[in-house]
């Protein structure tokens, strides 16, 4: 292994320049095997590997982590107590530490009222601007915020020095609007859904579930006399309508006795629409889910901003209209803004949306909802307030930065992480696509392999030495996937007429049935407005997104994926007890620990320890139900094995459970055999997630599949075990189509649609449709041109 030289053998140096290595000696979180390594400061560093082979747990569960920590410890104790406790990893020694910040993939908060503009500070400087120079002029920028509404107050004042003043109807400015109250859209239910116009009640003409024709539910109704039971909805009187849908609480005789009437809408706002989505039934679930929808507010058109707010413009254009525009539109307009009192302000914001436009994220608006923004998106707009930033000899950690991006925005992904190395930084990027592997100073590379089989440094040192070292990575790196020579036939097309979700321009477009389709284009060319806004909600259609799992330290791949039932169940019937024995989270659990596992102290001053339960010492189930085997293993022992070696156990013998190895085949699959099957979710990584999601989803009967970037969070050996799923789901008579920026899936495909050519309103055009052997020779995209020099052609 080629390692850093330290500088500390160098006499020449002053003692305080010497200590220009992270040094780590014994590192265990996690899968870690006494990692001990030296970490050059101020230079790149890329951490490389397979999936699960310990680069999260060495980069923010050991490094970060520890920085983060004793940056706590500088605050005061009761400051401590309103700030997360994070524990002490499990290392020997950490050395050398700087300040670290992290930039990882976690979706901003979903907030209704949370825009890019308020997580990035540009609407309070908006706000200043409008303020400033809104002609006519209306208040301060209060006036024109969307989360503050214009009050009115009457009464005695009472001023700094005990002056008491009385005020009638004091106006207090702000600029939500009243109807949606500052969130731009307001819910509804979609009639459609509900009732179906051109049949009677007699012939069932509501369509919630549980209300049929002939039953008690809507016996209600049609013995209430406030309705004709035989007549078409259509054909009723604006009464009769409003009696059925709407009509207050009232008392009625049906079916011999006296019931309570209600409105159609108010009643079932009450027994579905107003509780917990999750907690509902499956099918009611996914009513509600197509019954509810959000509708821009008619009166604000979207904006969230009163008609006050409205009023008041620069240039001709108010402040809801700057928020609307693409962010490189924005910037030209703020160019025209020319006023020597606001020079500063300007300034500040034209910096902030160049920035944006140079991070590729040009296309977006500032009145975008940043729970819409995806992982890519939102990773990369935290980024931009540390790229102006005044900070140096700070440690920045990335977690996968080019996820999401085209190899187009990759070259610019990489000019940026080198810009924030050369203002003096330590830079630590977890990584899996070569483009940005090849601009690291020094690479670490994890492995072996993943889970138990990993924890290891298999090599340190300089790309060129990773190229020559063997491992995975370094065979893996210089790999290129070649265009097929022959592709699949179309079995039939699913036609898109007129998409104009978001950017898209009417787009016409036939995506073809059983084969392989890769949808691609730059980040915010429209590719998932395509397929998510055209084709995802039709019949059949099976989605895997990038959403992430939820993953809490009771829940576990066997739990999530309902692998546990059948073990529960093959468990109980083996020893003549209840299935529910075999679970931590009921009968089975450890009395002292209620099944965690950990038994969790709060010292009150001091941070939270969290140690293992001396009764069950840590296998979470009380010692009787550890007596009960099965294939000679307890719950807890099987529990404990890799998806493979379970694979293995539940096929053969005495302990096999078909159930069971069917949902464990579906894990191997897709590249899991090495997670164990009671691993806490929430240490999973957001590959790993999604590959779950991946397995899970594999079971249910559609005959299409769409997948959104499956390579997310894959190492380059593991891109090819993907592509034989998708052929194995291909040539089983699936359809599959893959929104996807990896070269080595698009050469892999038998279709290509490439959107484009630009991001924003400068894409949402169909650039390119064929196979990728023609796209290769064809060359006049942005994607022909990457997947050309991909494939050497």
């Amino acid at each position: 292994m080629s390692k850093a030289t330290p500088a500390s053998t160098r006499s020449d140096l002053p003692a305080a320049d010497t200590h220009d290595l992270i040094r780590v000696q014994g590192a265990r979180e996690n899968n870690l095997k006494d990692v001990s390594i030296e970490i050059p400061k101020r230079r790149l560093t890329v951490f490389t590997g397979v999936s699960g082979s310990g680069k999260s747990s060495l980069v923010f569960g050991t490094i970060a982590a520890e920085s983060r920590r004793l940056i706590d410890e500088t605050y005061s104790t009761f400051v401590q107590g309103f700030m997360p406790n994070l524990p002490r990893p499990e290392v020997d020694v950490l050395e050398g530490l700087t300040t670290a910040i992290l930039v990882d993939q976690e979706r901003m908060g979903a907030n209704p009222r949370s825009t890019l503009g308020t997580v990035t500070d540009a609407n309070a400087m908006l706000r200043s601007l409008f303020s400033r120079l809104g002609k006519p002029y209306i208040g301060g920028p209060t006036a024109f915020s969307f989360n503050i509404p214009t009050t009115k107050a009457s009464g005695v004042m009472t001023g700094p020095k005990g002056e008491k003043k009385i005020v009638k109807d004091a106006v207090y400015l702000g600029g939500m609007c009243s109807e949606c109250e500052g969130r731009g859209t307001i819910s509804d239910l979609d009639l459609s859904v509900i009732i179906d116009e051109s049949k009677s009640l007699h012939d069932g003409a509501i369509l919630v579930p549980g209300y049929t024709a002939d039953g008690w539910m809507v016996a209600t109704y049609t013995e209430s006399g406030f309705v004709d039971p035989d007549k078409p909805i259509k054909d009723y009187t604006e009464k009769e309508r409003h009696d059925l849908l709407y009509k207050q609480t009232t008392k009625v005789k049906a079916k011999g006795i006296n019931v309570t009437y209600d409105g159609l809408i108010p009643k079932i706002r009450k027994s579905m629409f107003s509780k917990d989505v999750d907690a509902l039934q499956p099918h009611i679930r996914a009513f509600v889910e197509r019954a509810a929808v959000f509708k821009t507010c008619p009166v604000c058109d979207g904006t969230r901003l009163n008609e006050s707010a409205r009023s008041s413009k620069i240039q001709g254009i108010d402040i809801g209209e700057a928020c609307a525009m693409q962010i490189s539109d924005l910037a030209d307009w703020l160019r025209g803004v020319d006023d020597p009192s606001v020079a500063p302000l300007v300034g500040a914001l034209l910096r902030l949306c160049d920035s944006m436009t140079e991070i590729g994220l040009g296309y977006l608006s500032l009145d975008r909802p940043s729970g819409t923004l995806s992982g890519g998106e939102a990773q990369r707009t935290k980024m931009v307030r540390h790229l102006g930033s005044a900070l140096t000899d700070v440690t920045y950690v990335f977690d996968e930065p080019t996820i999401g991006l085209h190899p187009h925005d990759i070259a610019r992904m990489n000019n940026l992480l080198v810009e924030l190395r050369d203002k003096g930084n330590t830079v630590l990027v977890v990584e899996h696509k070569p483009e940005t592997i090849v601009i690291a100073d020094h690479v670490v590379d994890m492995g072996p392999a993943a889970g138990t089989s990993g924890g290891e440094v298999v090599f340190e040192g300089t790309v060129d030495g990773l190229r020559a070292s063997g491992t995975r990575t370094g065979e893996h790196l210089s790999y290129r996937a070649s265009v097929k020579d022959s592709v699949r036939e179309r079995s039939g097309v699913f036609e898109i007429r007129g998409a104009n979700t978001h950017n898209l321009q009417d787009v016409d477009v036939d995506i073809p049935a059983g084969v392989l389709t890769v949808v691609t284009g730059v980040a915010g060319s429209g590719k998932s407005s395509l397929i998510h806004g055209s084709l995802a909600d039709r019949d059949g259609v099976v989605t895997v997104d990038q959403g992430a799992i939820k993953g809490s330290r009771r829940s576990n791949p066997a739990t999530y994926t309902g692998l546990l039932e059948p073990i529960r169940k093959a468990f109980a019937k083996a020893n003549g007890v209840k299935p529910a024995l075999f679970s931590a989270n009921s009968e089975g659990a450890c009395p002292s620990c209620k099944g965690a596992g950990v038994i969790i102290t709060e010292l009150g001053f001091m941070e939270t320890v969290s140690t293992p339960c001396e009764d069950c010492g840590g296998k979470r189930f009380q010692a009787a139900v550890l007596e009960l085997t099965l294939g000679g293993l307890n719950i807890a022992e099987v529990l404990d094995l890799p998806v493979a070696e379970a694979h293995a156990f539940f096929t053969e013998g005495e302990a096999k459970t078909p159930a069971a190895a069917s949902v464990l085949s579906r894990l191997e699959d897709v590249g899991l055999g090495y997670l164990r099957l009671g691993q806490p979710l929430n240490t999973l990584s957001g590959g790993e997630r999604q590959r779950v999601k991946l397995a899970m989803h594999m079971k249910e009967k559609g005959g299409v599949y769409v997948l959104d970037e499956p390579t997310t969070g894959l190492h380059l050996a593991d891109v090819e075990n993907l592509l034989r799923l998708l052929d194995r789901l291909v040539d089983s008579g699936k359809s599959v189509i893959v929104i996807e920026h990896h070269q080595a899936v698009m050469a892999h495909a038998d279709w290509i649609i490439d959107l484009g050519p630009g991001a924003g309103h400068d894409g949402g055009k169909i650039v390119f449709e064929g196979t990728p052997a023609a796209l290769v020779a064809d060359r006049s995209t942005l994607t022909g041109q990457h997947l050309a020099e991909y494939v050497g052609g």
